[in-house]
C-alpha cells in the first residue's frame, strides 16, 4: 500500500520531522541506495493488480484539478489546502501531483518539497508591502518549484519528468480495437504503463472521442478508464469491466490487418534504425502495438 495524494497534502500543513531514510508516512517502506536507480529506464515492475490500491474519490479529485474531464479545473470538490496550493503556484502543483502518479518511493521528498513552496510564500507575504502580498506569494512559490539546486525539488521535478514523458508516449502508443459483437461502438485499447498516468488519458481521449463509447485497460493496475456507454468518462476495477460483459473479445483480426498494412505501406525499408527505433519505442510497450 502507498501514500494516497490527499494524505500528502493534509501532511503539508505538519510540523513533523520527515527524512529520507525513514519517513513517517503510513504504508511507505523507503527503499535505500542510490537516488539515481529511481529514474533509470528500466521497464515495468510486473503486475501489481493483487496489491496495488486505486486512487480513492478524494485523491481523483485532485487529479481532477490536473487532468479535468470537462475541460477546466474543478476546484470545487477539492480540499482548502488543494486550492491553495494550486493558486500559488500551478507549476509546484502539477510537480506534486505528476511525482505522486510517478509511483516511485519519494513520497518524502514531495512533503518536504511542498512544505518549502508553503513556507516560502508565507515568509514573503509577510515580508511584502501592503497590497502586494499576493503577488509576493505566488513568486517565491515559484522560485521553490523551479529551483534544481535544492536535492527534494529535483527529486520532485524528476520523478515529474518521467510521467510527463510517459503521457506523451502513451498518447501516440496507444492502439484501439472494435469491441466484438457490440453495436455501441465501443473502442478499447490495453497499456501497462510504468506510472499512473490514467488520469492523463481520460483528459486526452475524452476531447479526442466525443461521444464515441472507449476504454483504456491498466493491465498492471487493473484499472481502467473511459466510458462505456453515452455517460461521462470514469475509472473502475478491470472486474467490472468483466462483469459488464464490454469485453468478450477484440474484433482485431481484421482490424489488425488494416494497421499492418497501413504501417508496411508507409514504411521506407531503406530508412530502417532499429536502434533508433528501440530509443523512440521501447520493448515493454511493444506488446500493444498493433502493426507489430
Amino acid at each position: 500500500m502507498r501514500c494516497g495524494l490527499s494524505q500528502l497534502f493534509n501532511m503539508l500543513s505538519g510540523d513533523e520531522r520527515i527524512t529520507a531514510e525513514a519517513p513517517r508516512i503510513p504504508f511507505i517502506q523507503r527503499e535505500r541506495g542510490c537516488q539515481q536507480e529511481l529514474f533509470d529506464e528500466t521497464g515495468a515492475e510486473g503486475d501489481r493488480g493483487a496489491d496495488y490500491d486505486p486512487p480513492s474519490a478524494a485523491d481523483l479529485a485532485i487529479l481532477a484539478v490536473s487532468y479535468p474531464a470537462a475541460g477546466a479545473a474543478e476546484l470545487s470538490g477539492v480540499p482548502e489546502s488543494v486550492r491553495r496550493f494550486f493558486e500559488l503556484s500551478v507549476n509546484a502543483f502539477d510537480a506534486l501531483v505528476h511525482a505522486w502518479m510517478s509511483e516511485f518511493p519519494v513520497e518524502a521528498e514531495i512533503i518536504r518539497f511542498g512544505r518549502k513552496v508553503l513556507r516560502a510564500a508565507e515568509t514573503a507575504g509577510q515580508k511584502a508591502p501592503a497590497g502586494q502580498w499576493e503577488e509576493a506569494e505566488r513568486q517565491a512559490a515559484e522560485r521553490v518549484a523551479a529551483g534544481r539546486g535544492d536535492l527534494d525539488t529535483q527529486t520532485v521535478l524528476n520523478a515529474s519528468r518521467k510521467v510527463w514523458h510517459e503521457i506523451h508516449r502513451l498518447m501516440g502508443f496507444l492502439r484501439f480495437s472494435p469491441e466484438a459483437d457490440s453495436q455501441r461502438g465501443l473502442y478499447i485499447a490495453r497499456c501497462a504503463p510504468d506510472h499512473f498516468i490514467l488520469p492523463a488519458l481520460r483528459e486526452y481521449f475524452t476531447r479526442r472521442f466525443g461521444n464515441t463509447p472507449w476504454i483504456i485497460i491498466d493491465e498492471k493496475r487493473r484499472l481502467c478508464v473511459g466510458r462505456a456507454d453515452r455517460g461521462p468518462p470514469r475509472f473502475f476495477g478491470l472486474d467490472e469491466v468483466a462483469e459488464a460483459a464490454v469485453m468478450p473479445g477484440f474484433a482485431a483480426v481484421d482490424w489488425g490487418k488494416l494497421w499492418r498494412h497501413y504501417h508496411k505501406t508507409i514504411n521506407n525499408e531503406s530508412r530502417n534504425n532499429p536502434r533508433l527505433q528501440r530509443q523512440f519505442m521501447p520493448e515493454r510497450y511493444r506488446k500493444y502495438l498493433t502493426e507489430l
